[in-house]
């Protein structure tokens, strides 16, 4: 099973996340010029080689406007709501090892600051975004609106960017007391942690993991001070984020694990622990900016786990005044979703009516998306649920040259076993275009194998 390990006993940010997560293609600036043609407004990414203890790795930065957040501006607020008494929250940090600043414009990995809270005269310059929006301070819905309808990734990596981004929202408004309507972000830390996000998203989906493991994750000690007092890190949100995760803390003095880092972390995992015992293949090191006596980067390995288990959803329902078509119909939509696997089973029901069992097998984090398309598209008014652990044969899919051209095949290995099948699709098409059956078709391409 190919297996990402994301090692954070530095903690963990978005671009550094982006960094060790780039590492890993084959083609990292072809992918970083990719990242520049999705569309965040005023963002462009860049990427250079950096030096930790000796390690050598890459740092990603974004420039919002040609100015990197960082730079821009001293305790600048990315993170603001309006509260009914107009409160402005400051969230400064504390990076010098136990030196507290009133203007903190420095950050352990140079990190997005979507958390921070602070009240800043720069407030009220608008910046105009190339779709002619004003952005501020910039909302939720108004974050949905860049990434649903202005940037060019497909359907998916918006879902999972928009679902990450609602995880930080609902954060900060569980810590501030508002509802997530009223959480406002500025203008500069939104497009700084959108393009972290998108980046992180699509890079996920370039290196298609089966399992994502991550390490206990270090947040660093001590304190922060802010406008309003003084706050252990964690910071609020950000412990808010990494409940039921496992976290440890250190004798570095610092914020080591911000939102974004903490967000992307959780929603990206299937487990939580030490490395697995793993055939490693490639290597990543994604490093943020400060210096510390131990090398202050994120690692991702990937490699291949043997004979591993995961874990699915599997979801059920019962219906007995659908048609054989409509169910059909409902079939597609949650195989288009991203099922697993669909299938009926005939059942007795109520008032010894025949009804129909139909069972979804899925994702767990792809739950709640697949109810939402059960009651859609079914009649159905429950839908239960069982999580079950699924033993897995390690797939491949490989392409071989025939007389009749490509055709895919499919190898399954593992627990002593290997297994090769041709992609139906493939071979239909050739039987087809040929005038033959189907088993024929497999006959002569498996005597070729």
């Amino acid at each position: 099973m190919k297996t990402l390990f994301l090692e954070c006993g530095m903690g963990a940010a978005g671009d550094m996340l982006t960094a060790a997560l780039l590492e890993l293609l084959p083609d990292q600036d072809f992918f970083v010029n990719s990242l520049n043609k999705i569309g965040i407004p005023d963002v462009v990414y860049s990427k250079d080689s950096s030096v930790k203890c000796g390690i050598v790795g890459t740092h990603v930065s974004v420039k919002v406007h040609g100015v990197e957040e960082s730079e821009e501006m001293h305790g600048h607020d990315h993170a603001h709501h309006d509260h009914e008494h107009d409160h402005d929250h400051e969230h400064c940090h504390d990076h010098e090892h136990g030196e507290e600043h009133e203007h903190c414009h420095e950050h352990d990995h140079d990190h997005d600051h979507e958390h921070d809270y602070e009240h800043h005269e720069h407030d009220h310059d608008h910046h105009v975004h190339d779709h002619g929006h004003h952005h501020s301070h910039t909302a939720l819905h108004d974050i949905e609106h860049i990434v649903r309808d202005h940037l060019n990734v497909p359907d998916k990596i918006k879902n999972d960017i928009m679902n990450v981004y609602k995880l930080i929202a609902e954060a900060e408004s569980h810590v501030h007391g508002v509802p997530v309507t009223e959480i406002h972000f500025h203008e500069v830390g939104t497009m700084d942690a959108l393009a972290d996000i998108a980046a992180v998203c699509l890079l996920m989906d370039a290196i298609e993991p089966d399992e994502v493991v991550v390490s206990p994750i270090h947040v660093g000690s001590g304190y922060v001070r802010c406008a309003h007092g003084v706050l252990p890190v964690p910071a609020p949100a950000t412990a808010y984020l990494l409940q039921d995760i496992p976290t440890y803390g250190g004798s570095i003095k610092g914020e080591l694990c911000t939102p974004t880092g903490a967000a992307l972390l959780r929603y990206f995992a299937d487990r939580f622990g030490e490395r697995p015992v793993m055939r490693i293949r490639t290597i990543g090191y994604g490093m943020g900016t400060k210096d510390f006596p131990t090398a202050n980067c994120v690692r991702a390995m990937i490699g291949e786990t043997e004979d591993e288990t995961d874990i699915v959803s599997e979801l059920s329902c019962n219906v007995d005044d659908m048609t054989a078509e409509e169910i059909g119909f409902a079939m597609e939509r949650l195989f288009e979703g991203g099922a697993f696997e669909v299938y009926t089973v005939p059942v007795g029901m109520k008032k010894s009516r025949p009804g129909t069992l139909l069972r979804v097998m899925c994702d767990p984090k792809k739950k709640e998306e697949m109810i939402l398309l059960m009651y859609r598209y079914t009649t159905t008014i429950g839908v239960r649920e069982t999580v079950t652990r699924r033993y897995v044969l390690e797939r491949k899919i490989k392409t071989i040259s025939t007389p009749f051209g490509d055709v895919r095949v499919k190898e399954s290995t593992g627990y002593g076993v290997t297994r090769k099948k041709l992609e139906y699709e493939d071979v239909a098409k050739i039987a087809r275009e040929q005038g033959i059956s189907v088993a024929e078709v497999r006959a002569i391409i498996n005597n070729m194998l």
